[in-house]
């Protein structure tokens, strides 16, 4: 929104010439301006103010000012002006009335803005007229604003300015609207928007929300807006268009509205399910998509398979009408049946078209009724079709009766039973012979219609898998050529526990077996006591040879996955009172020195509930975006938990784009399950994550100033040797404290390392971090992925083999970047040049002031063999004596400028162009510097010398070698072209 333009009323003069009223046109550009001009150069003390009108804000928190000025040089008045000066003063002062006139004089009250200059120039004569353009801002929490001019003593024309604020425009997005919304009171601050869903729309997955930014731009929108039941999407216009008639939409989303589905209506617009036609029906569990069906018609071919004394088997096919559906069921009805008849299959409905009826009386007659039923058969009102059968069972055989039937062995989940076969009549067969086979019922009491079935031949069955404690009831029947007999009288029996289980036995044996368990008892007391005799002995006189040995003597070492484990655990005593401490706690304590690998997790949330903390959203403040991840952005906020009882701190926040892929989801958050195990003075700190909620986020520690590399680059030439070296310090003492937790970090670079506001340097950055596979050999073995190669060791570039050792070769390239302030390794080479320069053999060359001693360790860190190459607590010992005595660092390595004539030298003559040319050598910010001397070729780079260089404004000296030594390789290079007939 902008405010109209107004120009400014004069309301004082403290000099002798006041602000007065011209035009300023130039017609040929459509300019006609009413201005204001001071021009009071011939009088000291100087002091003319003017004012605009009072600004109100509005909704405005931050207001922008846009000015239009000229300005004379000085120049133009020799001999004349007592005061000139070329700048003015922007001034502003807020008040909560609106008057006519401006505020009371009080000068103090005003605050500044700024001193303006003439950034596009100043002219020398009237027809040469420069405008020059200015744009301020100010926060604003008051009704309004008053701006002021002050001039003290310039000759200056205001030609026109316009007073405005910034805010995110109207926008509609995921179907909720945004209200348009001023930017924050600062350009870093983010303001959250809550929107509000469009016409015929509801909230889905939360509140929609969006942050609008200081550039007045919207980002990150979460939560958002499905269209509603009977209304459908339409993306392009953000709006929810009601579904016509003939079509239904049954459920909030982004689905299209569909054609009815058959034997269905839509009379209407908007419905969000079709009206089933009059003889049609839809189940409640049916998809509002599915057709409309009908109850089936009556099952075919009801037959009797099979009936004896006692069970009847029928079969049918299904009906040949079933309404439509897949889910056609069977009942079965019978007029005459008891509780004690049984049906297989045992639920009803069922789907089989078969069923046995059992437990029947011997010459009795039935009805049984089949009918079918499906999904919306209780939804016609209707009775259920059906089909009838009549059948009569047969006559029982009375003499097929077993006789007494018992129970011979009881278990904790088994029984055992026999019985006498039944009585055969001379007329019915010979003896036992004559039954076919026995059939055992086994059921629990109480629930006699869902029971076990058991055939055999045998006079004895066992039941197994039965439940501990519980009471079981048997019957057993017996069939012979004459059909089957009746069951015999129910027997119940109860089985004992699991603890106390002994079998079942008779009376005969009782006497016995408790004589034989009374002897064991006995004999088992007496085994125990003689083993905790011998056990005490044993450790008594192990306690008195260890007295007389040194403490190491009595530890053994236990090898578990080659790893070295102390059976007793050395003590040490920690307080007066007897009370002791292990010198080294259990794994899972929170001074545990062993790294988990997450990636062993089948479920990464488990590790992040593991080993991260869980913070609700709301404790989260977002103020700004201040970079991007991988993954999404990363912005500086407060963090303030009302359970620590702590102030608000400040907070990094990195961000997971809404939409990310599971697997990206997984690979965010392993990386707070990695941080949230390290905590040390050198590895940045996790507080904690977000899952529960959009955005997904990880919350760590604020270091203000960044990344190392560009924190260097940014104060090329300022620090100290020994502040150098304390940095260095710190970042191995980190890594000292991650190889101790056999880890390797594996993208060790400047880039991963943050600095925060007290110049503490911090590893981060753990997205490549693995851990070691082998204790023995502290190896990993990567399968695949993009390698760091400037800073990776040649063995784990050629057999992606990383240990600790490599990491050390990456300290040095680390090394490296902070003596040289963040020049790249190996500069602009190739990455195949790097790697086959590594294995010929050639090292880094010390970077410009480098200590011998630093630059030593450097080379010591590139040794070829891995084994050769120091640890990282012989490392922090080397910079802990080198800080300690700064005298040592005092020794600069010699300058091993590499020969620009040798086959693997950069070609400095390749480059057109002097942009070019200084983006190689990392001098690109100098490129201005070179433009306004009228250095715009490289013929002209080519005869630069040092005294040119600091007219130039390079005045820092590191500067000034490199861009030095790269212009003699130049003219060196370009010497020998042209003694071998090349022109360059």
């Amino acid at each position: 929104m902008l405010f109209s333009c107004v120009s400014a009323d004069e309301k004082a003069s403290f000099g002798n010439v006041a602000w007065l009223e011209e035009s300023f046109t130039r017609f040929e550009q459509g300019i006609n301006w009413r201005a204001y001009t001071v021009c009071d150069v011939a009088h000291n003390n100087v002091n003319n103010w003017l004012w605009t009108p009072f600004v109100e804000r509005g909704n405005a928190n931050r207001i922008y000012i846009e000015i239009k000025f000229t300005i004379r040089e000085c120049d133009l008045f020799p001999g004349n002006a007592l005061s000139c000066k070329e700048t003015f003063s922007l001034l502003y002062y807020e008040f909560d009335v609106a008057n006519k006139d401006p505020p009371p004089w009080e000068p103090d009250s005003y605050k500044l803005i700024g001193r303006i200059a003439a950034g596009e120039g100043r002219f020398k004569i009237n027809t040469d007229v420069t405008i020059n353009t200015e744009v301020k801002s100010i926060p604003v929490t008051k009704k309004g604003v008053f701006f002021a001019f002050r001039d003290q003593g310039a000759c200056i024309s205001l030609l026109a300015i316009k007073i405005y604020y910034i805010m995110c425009p109207e926008v509609t997005i995921n179907f909720a609207h945004f209200n348009a919304t001023p930017t924050g009171r600062e350009v870093t601050l983010i303001e959250q928007s809550t929107g509000r869903c469009v016409d015929n729309a509801e909230v889905v997955d939360g509140s929609p929300t969006y942050l609008c930014k200081g550039d007045g731009k919207w980002y990150l929108p979460t939560g958002g807006c499905k269209c509603k039941p009977g209304f459908e999407p339409d993306h392009a216009k953000q709006t929810c268009n009601v579904c016509p008639t003939g079509k239904f939409k049954h459920a909030t989303g982004d689905n299209r509205c569909q054609p009815c589905p058959a034997n269905s209506k839509a009379p209407d617009y908007g419905f969000a399910e079709c009206k089933c036609n009059s003889g049609y029906y839809r189940a409640a569990k049916d998809p509002k998509s599915m057709a409309c069906t009908q109850p089936p018609s009556a099952p075919q071919n009801l037959t009797i398979n099979f009936v004896d004394q006692s069970t009847v088997i029928l079969s049918w096919s299904p009906p040949s009408f079933q309404g439509g559906r897949s889910d056609t069921e069977y009942s079965i009805v019978c007029d005459a049946c008891g509780p004690s008849v049984t049906y297989l299959p045992h639920s009803a409905p069922f789907n089989d078209t078969k069923v046995t009826i059992s437990g029947l009386s011997p010459v009795t007659t039935y009805l049984f009724q089949v009918q079918a039923s499906n999904g919306v058969s209780s939804l016609s009102g209707d009775k259920h079709e059906s089909v009838d059968i009549t059948v009569t069972t047969e006559a029982s055989v009375t003499s097929a009766s077993v006789n007494s039937v018992r129970v011979i062995s009881v278990k904790s989940n088994e029984i055992t039973l026999k019985w006498d076969p039944p009585f055969i009549t001379d007329d019915e067969g010979e003896g036992a012979d004559a039954v076919e086979k026995y059939e055992v019922r086994c059921f629990t009491r109480n629930n006699d219609s869902n029971g076990t079935i058991e055939v055999t031949k045998s006079q004895e069955m066992t039941f197994t898998g039965l439940k501990p404690r519980t009471e079981y009831g048997f019957q057993v029947r017996a069939k012979t050529t004459n059909g089957w007999g009746e069951f015999s009288p129910v027997i119940f029996k109860t089985t004992p526990g699991q603890i106390i289980s002994p079998a079942y036995i008779g009376d005969e044996d009782s006497m016995q077996v408790r004589v034989i368990a009374g002897v064991t008892v006995v004999v088992v007391v007496l085994i125990v006591i003689v083993i905790i005799i011998t056990v005490v002995f044993l450790r008594s006189r192990g306690s008195d040879e260890c007295n007389k040995k040194q403490p190491s003597d009595c530890d053994t070492l236990e090898y578990r996955n080659g790893e070295v484990h102390l059976d007793n655990p050395p003590i040490v005593t920690t307080h007066k009172n007897g009370m002791t401490t292990p010198l080294f706690n259990q794994v899972g304590t929170n001074n545990s020195r062993m790294y988990v690998d997450p990636h062993t997790y089948e479920d990464p949330n488990q590790a992040v509930r593991q080993f991260a903390r869980e913070i609700d959203a709301s404790f989260i403040t977002i103020e700004a975006i201040i970079g991007g991840g991988e993954f999404g952005d990363v912005c500086r906020g407060k963090l303030k938990l009302p359970t620590d009882g702590r102030p608000e701190i400040d907070v990094a926040i990195k961000t997971l784009k809404p939409g990310s892929s599971d697997k990206a989801r997984n690979d965010f958050l392993t990386e707070a399950s990695i941080m949230g195990q390290f905590e040390h003075p050198n590895v940045i700190f996790l507080q904690g994550v977000v899952t529960t909620s959009n955005p997904v986020m990880i919350i760590t520690e604020y270091m203000e100033n960044g990344s190392l590399d560009t924190f260097l680059r940014a104060n090329d030439g300022k620090f100290q040797l020994v502040q150098l070296a304390g940095m260095l310090r710190g970042i191995a003492s980190g890594m000292q404290y991650l190889s101790e937790m056999s880890y390797v970090h594996r993208d060790l670079a400047a880039r991963n390392v943050l600095v925060n506001a007290q110049l503490i340097c911090k590893i981060a950055d753990f997205g490549l971090s693995r851990e070691i596979e082998s204790t023995t050999e502290g190896a990993y073995t990567t399968r695949g992925g993009k390698i760091p190669v400037r800073w990776t060791a040649p063995e784990a570039i050629a057999f992606r083999k990383f240990t600790s050792a490599s990491d050390v070769w990456s300290f040095g390239i680390v090394c490296w970047e902070v003596m040289s302030y963040g020049e790249r390794p190996y500069w602009n080479w190739s990455n195949q040049d790097v790697i086959k320069s590594i294995e010929k053999g050639y090292r880094l060359p010390a970077p410009m002031d480098c200590p011998e001693a630093i630059y030593q360790l450097m080379l010591d860190s590139w040794q070829k063999e891995r084994t050769h190459r120091p640890t990282f607590s012989s490392i922090v010992k080397t910079l802990d004596k080198l800080i300690r005595c700064p005298d040592t660092l005092r020794k600069i390595a010699q300058n091993r400028t590499a020969n620009p004539l040798a086959s693997d030298a950069p070609d400095m003559t390749q480059f057109s162009s002097v942009s070019d040319w200084l983006s190689s050598i990392k001098m690109a910010r100098y490129l201005e510097n070179f433009e306004r001397a009228g250095i715009t070729s490289m013929e002209a780079v080519v005869r630069l010398t040092v005294q040119e260089l600091t007219l130039l404004g390079i005045t820092l000296v590191g500067h000034q070698k490199k861009i030095m030594n790269s212009v003699q390789a130049m003219r060196a290079q370009i010497s020998a072209n042209l003694s071998e007939g090349f022109l360059v």
